[in-house]
């Protein structure tokens, strides 16, 4: 299947792709549906990554004397062109991280989106004028392009993640390095593919660049690299910390989009019929494997043990298997590893005092050998360590609660901070958790009636403490991939000094 998909993608012999284990300086990519290696990426070395960084230092000189309108217009163009290729790029990243074809399609449909929201957002880039203290003055302010802007990605949203970056710095005036995860590079190697082959038909090559390597090689110069005033990493909060640290040192700047550890808030009001298929998604798409995955379930004990019972009958109905099969719901995990972390979570949660209701152990699948585990609901009757955790895998912990300000503290008391929920009919309840004070939801992202997962691009993404602060996709994030420039213009013919002050 991965012939086919290359050369739909006009990818068939690219020359990153090689055999699997070919020579020293090839990474292997596995499926994890069948455990079987795919193909071969030859990976950057130490001069390859100079070239590329030298290379995209020299477009940008080139790229931020387009007009931003201009910009926006091979931005169009390259959302066109993964129109084109939708169904087959996003099943390429079904084959490559095990999501289901619907999701895998739904994320390149993400990227569609944010080229579309750039392309108006390239006649947007506003600044200010103000008001100046002195007689014959103006003053405003601008905003200018920033620079090489380099983009540390995850495996498991292998081409969005990149886009959100990518095609708002391109708009902003601003070329991109994309360092991908190793465990999703075939995806990486498409998108680049056309957003480069765009806009090099255009006249603007450079603009996208590709590294490909291990951290200590690629990763620890990139994050280091002064010709690089941003890095936007997502990834977990380990290499947030290292990333953040770095990156101040040289005093760039860090866009940082790190772990979540979700809860949703069920009040004993809430619409089942409309939270129980919510929560579901959120907790088990993509396999548990989103940073806004729904992690914790907080649920008023009224309403306890029926929401648990109709959880546990939902479960029981999920198709697990083949992320390209009709009817799949849930495909696998990344690796071994990641299957290996999942069953530890579940151990350590029977250890402090959880009841494993539904789910639990690896999952068989008939035909495949990939990283398959069960959905799993765990039942909590006081706190426990391993929930405060975040574990990149289907698992959800149930706890209960009887006083809605108790359960805003239970969603706020993990170190992480990006999405939240509460299904509730009650406009007291909502407007608790959505306080405009700060004291309801403690998130980047807090929902009513909908779930911890599936943002759209319209709204910035990020969240607050150990999620690292960082805000990627709509609203106004653009700010982050340009310079803020205050202007004043003397149009007068004395020399006038501010706050009254007199030098004669």
């Amino acid at each position: 299947m991965l012939s086919d998909l290359l050369s739909a993608l006009d990818l068939s012999g690219h020359p990153r792709l090689t055999n699997p284990g070919d020579t020293k300086g090839v990474a292997t990519v596995s499926s994890p549906t069948t455990g079987a290696p795919l193909a071969g990426v030859k990976l950057d070395d130490a001069d390859s990554y100079e070239r590329t960084v030298a290379a995209s230092a020299a477009a940008f000189k080139a790229w931020r004397e387009v007009p931003a309108p201009v910009r926006g217009q091979v931005v169009r163009a390259i959302g066109d062109e993964f129109r084109r290729h939708k169904d087959a790029l996003g099943d390429l990243v079904s084959l490559e991280v095990g999501k289901i074809r619907s999701e895998g399609r739904g994320e390149v449909q993400e990227t569609i989106d944010i080229a579309d929201f750039a392309v108006g957002l390239s006649r947007q880039l506003y600044g200010l004028t103000m008001p100046s203290e002195r007689a014959h003055h103006t003053m405003k302010e601008q905003w200018l392009p920033l620079g090489p802007v380099g983009v540390i990605s995850a495996f498991n949203f292998p081409n969005a993640v990149w886009a959100w970056n990518a095609m708002l710095a391109a708009v902003c005036g601003d070329t991109t390095i994309w360092k991908p995860s190793l465990l999703a590079p075939l995806t990486a190697i498409a998108s680049h593919a056309i957003a480069d082959r765009v806009a090099t038909s255009m006249g603007h090559p450079g603009v996208f660049s590709l590294v490909i390597g291990t951290d200590d090689v690629v990763g620890e110069r990139l994050v280091a690299d002064p010709r690089i005033p941003l890095i936007s990493a997502t990834g977990s909060c380990r290499m947030g910390r290292r990333v953040g640290q770095v990156v101040a040192q040289r005093f760039g700047r860090a866009l940082l989009e790190l772990g979540g550890n979700n809860a949703a808030i069920v009040h004993h009001d809430a619409d089942l019929a409309m939270a129980i298929p919510a929560i579901v998604f959120s907790a088990v798409g993509t396999a548990g494997q989103r940073c806004t995955t729904t992690r914790r379930l907080i649920v008023h004990e009224r309403i306890a043990d029926d929401v648990c019972k109709r959880l546990a009958a939902a479960y029981k109905t999920i198709r697990i298997g083949d992320p390209l099969a009709d009817g799949t719901l849930v495909g696998p995990l990344i690796n071994a590893r990641a299957v290996e972390g999942f069953l530890h979570a579940v151990e350590s949660a029977r250890a402090q005092g959880g009841s494993v209701l539904v789910g639990g152990q690896r999952a068989r699948v008939s035909g495949l050998s990939g990283h398959f585990v069960e959905p799993t609901i765990i039942r909590c009757n006081k706190p426990i360590p391993i929930s405060c955790e975040e574990t990149f895998a289907p698992i959800l912990y149930v706890f209960t609660y009887s006083d809605i300000q108790h359960a805003i503290a239970m969603n706020n008391e993990v170190p992480q901070g990006l999405s939240s929920a509460v299904f509730s009919d009650s406009l007291r309840i909502a407007e608790a958790f959505l306080s405009p004070s700060g004291s309801g939801s403690d998130c980047g992202i807090a929902n009513v009636n909908a779930g911890t997962s599936g943002a759209e691009i319209g709204g910035a993404f990020g969240g607050e403490k150990e999620t690292g602060g960082g805000r990627e996709s709509g609203s106004d994030s653009w700010k982050a991939y340009m310079r803020r420039q205050t202007s004043t213009i003397n149009w007068g013919t004395q020399v006038r000094l501010a706050q009254g002050i007199r030098f004669d």
